[in-house]
């Protein structure tokens, strides 16, 4: 099953690319033709015209989680107590301060290519929909306003309900520095622009194996492509590919359902712009409007892969999509007999910290990945096609010499204490949040397990 998103950006194209058919030879070969296979190949092209570059990707360019995301694009900003304990207040800094700039990296190249990718520059909404959440954004507030990055401003609660069109949001804090975005024609974009500037794609060409070289010569079904240098932008599928990788992520869904048209009663409730809302909870509930007047509403936290493998369920329609349908129901009731068009999950990749990692396979100096978004892709996934790109580059610059180029910082424990954790510390999270909406006090243990999950949650809390 396609996602929803592709289906939309696919519609009435006919510009589906060959499968490799023989062998072939490039400088770079890029293993994923989603966000980071995409905004690598593009930036290193800019840099180096000269260079040959192919991808593959065993579907279509954003059929993985690059296409079944709910197009938030977001920054690094709320997670600045994180970045700060893991690299030191000068990199959080940086690194903050890119991951708000790629933000208008992404507008300003979607305008200069004309991408049609219903772009919209209208901010985000962090809110509390239960009391124990109110003031939990108030410490990284602080901190980044200390540091002169004046990234937040808290809103009045009237406000808040008005610009999020719900009165289940009780508080919240704005940021101007974030967008939405359809994510499957800002992929389909990035991969038309690739092509224009001569970088050669195969979709529907999984790759099986490789042979590490140099050079390294990767094999897919029917041909070969030897390059000088290889890139494994796989992300969720990492784990599976390679058993090296997989105590370094967690699998983990989001889910999603989005509704009929429905332009009036949106404006009606006061959600007039492209402004995305989420609240404050470990597994955030987020949602947003449409350029074509639907409202798309996702949590994640849901469905957990054994062993990192990406299970069938990931492609169908979502498990969850009665809650959510009864979510996006209790955030507008206005909503109540709007039909759901489509319900869809996809695997996210959450690494230990929260951030991704990069690094060179196996210490060699010609093979590298990157993956580990966490739930939080869309933006950061152009730092990671900065930081692949300079990799591969060889260049001496801020990204590379990143501690983001590092490795996995941390792994989860073996199968089956990850999964069965991973389960119990869900259940725990959801009994303290469903506490919480009730206003009464979580238990003790709920709230020990639910510091477990703080790599997962959307931001610090100091």
């Amino acid at each position: 099953m396609r996602p929803f998103w592709i289906e939309q950006a696919l519609f009435g194209a006919g510009d589906l690319a060959p499968a490799l058919q023989g062998e072939t030879r490039a400088d770079v070969c890029i293993v994923g033709g989603g966000f980071t296979g995409l905004w690598t190949a593009i930036q290193a092209k800019q840099q180096a015209p000269h260079l040959d570059i192919v991808i593959l990707e065993s579907d279509l360019c954003g059929a993985g989680a690059s296409g079944r995301n709910g197009g938030c694009l977001l920054t690094w900003s709320a997670k600045y107590f994180t970045l700060r304990r893991l690299f030191g207040e000068a990199e959080a800094v940086r690194l903050v301060k890119a991951s708000e700039d790629a933000v208008g990296h992404i507008a300003r190249f979607c305008q200069a290519h004309g991408i049609d990718a219903e772009l919209r520059m209208d901010g985000t909404l962090y809110t509390a929909t239960a009391r124990a959440q109110i003031g939990s954004m108030a410490p990284v507030m602080r901190a980044l306003d200390d540091l002169g990055i004046h990234s937040y401003s808290e809103l009045p609660p009237e406000e808040v309900a008005r610009r999020s069109g719900s009165a289940r949001n009780l508080a919240g804090v704005f940021s101007p520095h974030a967008a939405t975005v359809h994510p499957g024609k800002l992929v389909r974009g990035l991969r038309r622009v690739a092509l224009e500037k001569g970088i050669r794609i195969y979709e529907r060409t999984p790759m099986l194996d490789f042979v590490n070289g140099p050079p390294a010569v990767v094999r897919t079904p029917a041909g070969s492509v030897t390059a000088g240098k290889l890139v494994l932008a796989m992300n969720a599928w990492m784990a599976s590919a390679f058993p090296r990788f997989e105590r370094t992520i967690a699998i983990v869904s989001s889910d999603m359902v989005i509704t009929e048209r429905c332009p009036d009663l949106l404006h009606q409730s006061g959600l007039v712009d492209g402004v995305s809302v989420l609240d404050s909870r470990t597994f955030v509930y987020y949602y947003r409007s449409t350029v074509d007047g639907r409202l798309m509403l996702g949590k994640g936290g849901n469905t957990f892969a054994w062993r990192g493998r990406v299970a069938p369920v990931f492609d169908q329609r979502s498990p969850y999509e009665d809650q959510l349908t009864l979510a996006l129901r209790e955030f507008f009731p206005a909503l109540a007999s709007t039909p759901i068009t489509a319900s869809w999950n996809g695997p996210s990749d959450r690494s230990v910290t929260g951030f991704p990692f990069f690094g060179r396979f196996e210490e060699q100096g010609h093979i590298y990945y990157g993956f580990g978004y966490s739930g939080n892709g869309v933006g950061p996934s152009y730092m990671g096609g900065q930081i692949l790109s300079s990799l591969v580059l060889d260049a001496d610059n801020a990204w590379t010499r990143s501690p983001l180029t590092r490795g996995p910082l941390g792994r989860f424990p073996p199968e089956p204490v990850r999964y069965v954790g991973s389960i119990v510390v869900r259940n725990a999270i959801r009994r303290k949040e469903q506490a919480e909406d009730d206003g009464r006090q979580p238990w003790m243990v709920d709230r020990m397990l639910s510091k477990l999950a703080n790599a997962a949650g959307k931001s610090d809390k100091g």
